[in-house]
């Protein structure tokens, strides 16, 4: 089968012919229908992300397609199920092995390309704003990054929990797309002062941050007293020093979020968010903004897009 490989830390990904895998005890095999990609792709190509599997390994987070086999003893769902995994690697092939109670159902209406673009990003805002951050109505939210794979779906899902949302990103075209989203007020990061326009709004209750460096810092100094600042990750590559000082003043709270940690020591939060999630979908609250899709050929381009930035919401590949 076709899978964009990784064959050492640091090398460039390219398609090769390797075996088609089998699945073992507590694994299904999917025929994968689209592969969603993730900034955590192009830290695990250099081998900077915290889950970085040993090369050699293929690349793909999080898929979609259908079941194709179960391993042996295996309950999960049968052979021709269409399901949506978080794996966490191996998701850019025709075929791969995923435990098996990892598997979401889908619903019949749902294509594979919404599948695939799903999982993490929405995944991971809704704990941040629900169980991390006890997000409530009335309350407002600044959204860093808004119009990428997680922010724009943070800008949905505020909207959603009935907060007033203040949307960040670079561009009068990332902008627009962050408003249709929903954002009730928008900061262009490339010639605004986040500080002075949030504190000129009222200030803000809760930052979502998967941005890092003077963004992160611009954005504390605008919190209201008692606000939550949840730190997703550091797309500008600079991990920002926290003055705990200034936490005092004014009894701010930073929360770390790393989603697929939970999948570990507490899935129930995982399948609890993404029951609601899907029940969002099905009643068309949510819909995943993709602005490419690419065939796994055109792989490296769409790793590109992520790269540079030309993207906005998620960037699907599709395998067949």
């Amino acid at each position: 089968m076709r899978a964009l490989h990784i064959a050492r830390t640091g090398a460039t990904p390219a398609i090769c012919d390797i075996a088609r895998p089998a699945p073992k005890q507590g694994e299904l095999r999917l025929r994968i229908e689209a592969c969603g990609l993730n900034f955590a792709d192009l830290l695990m190509i250099k081998g900077e992300y915290q889950d970085t599997p040993p090369a050699p390994f293929t690349l793909g987070m999080e898929v979609a397609g259908v079941v194709d086999a179960l391993g042996p003893d295996t309950s999960g769902p049968a052979p021709g199920t269409r399901v949506a995994v978080f794996g966490g690697q191996g998701g850019l092939a025709e075929y791969g092995c995923f435990p098996a109670d990892r598997a979401v159902t889908l619903p019949d209406d749902m294509p594979f390309t919404d599948a695939a673009a799903f999982l993490i990003a929405y995944g991971t805002s809704h704990v941040a704003l629900d169980h991390k951050a006890r997000m409530q109505p009335g309350e407002t939210l600044l959204v860093l990054g808004a119009a990428g794979g997680v922010g724009l779906t943070a800008v949905e899902i505020g909207k959603q929990m009935g907060a007033r949302v203040i949307a960040c990103a670079r561009g009068a075209d990332k902008l627009e797309v962050a408003r249709a989203a929903g954002a009730d007020h928008l900061i262009d990061a490339t010639t605004d002062d986040i500080r002075e326009t949030c504190k000129a709004l009222g200030g803000v209750d809760v930052v979502y941050d998967p941005v890092g460096g003077d963004q992160f810092r611009s954005a504390f100094r605008a919190c209201n007293p008692e606000a939550r600042i949840l730190s997703i990750g550091f797309a500008s590559g600079e991990v920002p020093q926290i003055p705990a000082n200034h936490l005092l003043v004014k009894n701010l709270s930073v929360i770390g979020l790393y989603w697929g940690g939970y999948l570990k020591f507490r899935p129930k939060v995982v399948t609890d968010s993404l029951a609601t999630l899907f029940k969002w979908y099905a009643a068309g609250c949510i819909k995943p903004h993709i602005s490419h899709v690419l065939p796994l050929e055109r792989a490296d381009e769409a790793l590109e897009l992520l790269r540079s930035r030309k993207s906005t919401g998620k960037v699907v590949v599709t395998l067949t």
